[in-house]
């Protein structure tokens, strides 16, 4: 039986949005918002009906009629903490997605739920979300960080990571619940997790956490000089957070976060460029190799996915330093709007239970 799915992935000033019959993408497009028309609303939550007529416009658009729908996916944003899977939107969870002291702010994503409980609602289908960012299916153990006063949380990559797990596991033969990975999503920030059986059981936090610096992110960084740049009375609390969660990295270095221009410059004989993007090969590496021993040198293969998996540099730097752990599988870019409908689409034919937020 064929299933036709939705899925709403929404960002600070656009809207991606993809429709899927089973595996065959119908289409796929970015709805995007002027920011003079998000500044009409107060809040982010209140521009989920803007956002959803647009939605059903572009539907219409593309000669998709709302009624032959199966049921509408959105992505989850910053619900809280739950195992990873697919779960059937609630007023719980839409309390929750409202709720700035969850998580300290309300994220542009926690519009996914809303646009799809009320497309779903008028249709009478079901709606859904899928491995939001919130992912938590960390051991005990990965939790301890040496000071009694922070805790180690999981914050990551989730959407796509998971959705590639499956790829690979099938791939190779297996079940993604019986599978031992290392996923390195290589995007803006970069997350590198240690799946076991299926579990995220330990990944770096890929905003401002451990692991290697990545295009915007500064990643790790020795304790010592933090601290004193951060009492050096130079720099204040908010400067320092963007300094090291926007414009850290690649492009603290070399002025650009593009993986593309910067290969270039390689290509053009830049020695700085070619040692800065070497460094971060290095550090991505040194963190799969952390994740091999959270199992134990058990590993059934090991995956390379986001944007810069497209970067030939990276990959060929990468490659050599991790491929005696297991089998590298390339999955270059975000497949998030298909890891949504699938996630959808599992549930519907009965490959999946959705689960219940409470």
């Amino acid at each position: 039986m064929g299933f036709r799915v939705l899925a709403i992935n929404p960002g600070s000033t656009s809207t991606k949005i993809a429709v899927f019959d089973n595996d065959d993408k119908l289409f796929a497009t970015t709805l995007r918002h002027a920011v003079a028309e998000i500044a009409k609303f107060d809040n982010i939550i209140d521009q989920y009906d803007f956002r959803k007529d647009l939605v059903i416009a572009s539907l219409k658009e593309h000669e998709v009629e709302p009624s032959t729908l199966s049921a509408v996916v959105g992505r989850g944003g910053l619900v809280k903490a739950l195992a990873s899977g697919t779960y059937r939107i609630n007023e719980k969870m839409l309390q929750d997605l409202k709720n700035p002291d969850l998580w300290g702010r309300i994220h542009a994503s926690n519009l996914g739920a809303f646009i799809a409980s009320s497309i779903a609602e008028d249709l009478k289908i079901p709606s859904y979300i899928v491995d939001p960012v919130t992912v938590d299916e960390f051991d005990d153990i990965a939790r301890i960080s040496g000071c009694p006063q922070i805790q180690r949380k999981s914050l990551f990559h989730a959407l796509n990571i998971r959705f590639c797990g499956i790829k690979v596991s099938e791939k190779i033969g297996k079940k993604y619940q019986d599978s031992n990975l290392i996923a390195v999503h290589m995007g803006g920030g970069i997350s590198i997790a240690a799946i076991k059986q299926g579990k995220v059981v330990d990944v770096n936090n890929a905003v401002l956490g451990m692991g290697p610096f990545s295009p915007q992110r500064a990643g790790a960084l020795p304790i010592g000089d933090l601290l004193e740049m951060a009492f050096s009375g130079e720099y204040t609390h908010k400067e320092m957070k963007i300094m090291f969660s926007k414009n850290g990295g690649l492009i603290s270095y070399l002025g650009t976060d593009n993986g593309q221009e910067i290969e270039q410059k390689i290509k053009n004989g830049d020695k700085k460029a070619e040692l800065i993007l070497d460094a971060m090969c290095y550090q991505i590496a040194k963190e799969v190799g952390a994740c091999a021993t959270v199992l134990n040198g058990e590993i059934d293969g090991i995956f390379l996915t986001g944007g810069l998996a497209y970067n030939q540099f990276v990959i060929e730097h990468v490659m050599p330093r991790i491929s005696f752990l297991a089998p590298v599988h390339i999955i270059p870019g975000e497949l998030e709007m298909e890891a949504l409908c699938q996630g959808g689409i599992r549930v519907l034919k009965g490959l999946e239970s959705a689960k219940k937020y409470d």
